[in-house]
């Protein structure tokens, strides 16, 4: 069915002008919100993971949600103020327990983690990790998906770098720091 002559499209993704601020995404309609993040005024958009992808982060989270020491707590997919024009959701967080609002402060952040997709390995590899850094999250954890077993690698913030601290082995991620943690990845 032809749409009508006189119809005009219009929808905020596509009427904006100029670079994004942290105000304009947070402005967009909910259904807009699911899985864009802000860099530096340009939006990055992305499906949302696969099955193996969203269970593996899950099964992240719960680990490490039950390891967590008093005060801090891990939630997955969390909306992270790193500055007025930059936003980024992270498949997991370990953060300072209490916050209710819609966007997570990264000052808050202990542990900003990934699952890696094919659709933005860059992103998480390179891009979110010199985010993060920036930002000053003290760990950033990386799973990678693609075999029988997933792999994941610890890194510590240090001197500004993320440095590997800890890989996992046989499919299982044991953690001394940020806290003593064992994670399971085989699915």
């Amino acid at each position: 069915m032809a749409m009508p002559a006189d119809y005009e499209y219009s929808h905020p993704l596509l009427d904006h002008d100029g670079p994004w601020t942290l105000d304009d995404v947070m402005a967009l309609p909910e259904e807009t919100l699911q899985r864009v993040e802000l860099v530096d005024g340009s939006l990055l958009m992305s499906p949302g993971g696969t099955v193996r992808h969203q269970r593996l982060a899950s099964r992240i989270t719960e680990a490490l949600h039950a390891a967590c020491p008093p005060g801090l707590e891990a939630i997955a997919g969390l909306n992270l103020e790193v500055s007025d024009t930059r936003m980024l959701i992270a498949d997991f967080t370990v953060n300072v327990a209490g916050e209710d609002g819609l966007l997570l402060p990264v000052a808050d952040l202990l542990l900003a983690g990934e699952v890696l997709s094919p659709s933005n390995k860059f992103n998480d590899l390179v891009l979110k990790r010199k985010l993060y850094a920036e930002a000053g999250v003290p760990f950033y954890l990386v799973v990678d998906p693609k075999d029988a077993v997933a792999a994941a690698t610890l890194f510590e913030l240090k001197a500004g770098e993320y440095v590997e601290i800890a890989r996992s082995e046989d499919g299982v991620l044991k953690l001394e720091r940020p806290f003593p943690v064992t994670i399971e990845l085989s699915l």
